[in-house]
């Protein structure tokens, strides 16, 4: 039997147009009208059944298998919007939208899930079902979130669910997919110091709040250094610093605003994390005579994947790429994704498919960044291969 990667080869040509276009038109989060049109329109000509409106533009294919015996169902998710960036590359697709680019490659995710979509309406070798999940909004408002709270798996019942995410730290042809955290959880924060401005020459008179948010700032960095066991991992980083005023050599300002992230995997972490935040600024800052106001803002969980669904996405990559292309002990990064929703709701896995440097070059979220197009029939051969084998025929579940 032709491997799904070697039959989805003989329409490269048309899936790497579909990407090129959807790359010149990106579309920010839950504004992903022309993006979800042509997904709903592809689909829908290769005989799959379509569900649009979950959170907005988001859009659910489902295909049936040959075999009626089994209940059981597969889902894949592939993102569909893009970046606030404004892309530097000079390819010929390029973005036709200032200040919006396809920097972190779901241009070519909604494309390989598509490629698989064709593949497996057309052939149906399998006994289940197949949810094709195109989510809106994943760089930003949580689209899988979203999803999930307006009833995905209750209409579309997965009992295990896979995304793929290109990864340039990777050579095409491998994919790295491990047990437990693959992403971070990403929470916001930002501070506001008060203090009592005046002139700079006149310290005594004032209550610097540059000061104290400068030690605030560096008493942060013990959270790691002295709060979290060292074989955990945490980052605190305060990433802005603007001060309510500027330009004068000689004035010390009243008012001094932090922005910064923390990340984490664990949800104990997360907790320690937050609670030491929280003292350490009000506490440095009352004890140098100012005040501090906090906005901590929790955002998308870590991405965790199960053991089962990990070692079995693991396997399939082992048929689709050789042994020796997988690799199942990764590196977690601190990055986020907002997969990690439907990760807490069904059993499943993240995996990074390689692409190489791609033709810009560069790691995700650069304005130079470009999907590499070579890997679209790989990706989309092993979320192919994912289904028919978690659903094989000829086995009833």
């Amino acid at each position: 039997m032709t491997s799904p990667v070697e039959r989805i080869r003989a329409y490269h040509a048309e899936l790497k147009a579909v990407r090129h276009e959807l790359h010149a038109h990106p579309e920010l989060a839950f504004t992903e009208t022309r993006t979800s049109g042509l997904v709903a329109e592809k689909l829908g000509a290769w005989g799959v059944e379509v569900h649009r409106g979950l959170a907005r533009t988001g859009v659910v294919g489902v295909i049936r298998g040959n075999q009626g015996t089994s209940k059981r169902a597969v889902g894949l998710r592939a993102d569909m919007d893009c970046l606030p960036i404004q892309e530097t590359g000079a390819v010929p697709y390029r973005s036709r939208h200032e200040g919006r680019m396809h920097a972190c490659g779901h241009d070519g995710h909604t494309t390989m899930l598509l490629g698989a979509a064709r593949y497996l309406a057309e052939t149906r070798n399998f006994d289940g079902t197949a949810y094709l999940i195109f989510q809106p909004a994943e760089e930003a408002g949580g689209g899988g979130q979203v999803m999930v709270r307006e009833g995905l798996f209750e209409k579309f019942p997965a009992n295990e669910i896979y995304a793929l995410h290109n990864w340039p730290g990777l050579a095409p042809g491998k994919i790295a997919v491990g047990t437990g955290p693959m992403m971070a959880a990403t929470d916001e924060v930002q501070i506001t110091v008060r203090g009592k401005g005046g002139h700079g020459a006149m310290p005594h008179l004032v209550v610097d709040p540059v000061v104290a948010a400068a030690q605030i700032i560096t008493a942060l960095q013990t959270i790691a250094s002295r709060n979290v066991e060292p074989t955990d991992a945490v980052v605190v980083s305060i990433c802005s610093m603007q001060t309510s005023q500027v330009g004068a050599f000689n004035v010390v300002p009243e008012t001094v605003h932090l922005v910064g992230t923390v990340r984490s995997f664990r949800p104990g972490t997360r907790e320690l994390a937050e609670r030491r935040l929280r003292e350490i600024v009000t506490k440095v800052a009352e004890a140098l005579g100012a005040s501090a106001e906090i906005d901590y803002v929790r955002g998308y969980p870590a991405t965790v994947n199960s053991a089962r669904e990990a070692a079995f996405a693991a396997s399939v990559g082992e048929r689709i790429f050789g042994k020796d292309n997988v690799i199942t002990d990764p590196t977690p990064t601190m990055g986020g994704e907002d997969f990690s929703y439907m990760l807490a709701e069904r059993p499943g896995a993240y995996v990074w498919l390689g692409q190489g440097g791609g033709p810009g070059g560069c790691f995700l979220h650069h304005p130079d960044f470009d999907f590499n197009d070579e890997v679209i029939p790989l990706g989309a051969g092993y979320l192919a291969a994912l289904v028919e084998q978690a659903l094989p025929l000829g086995e009833e579940k």
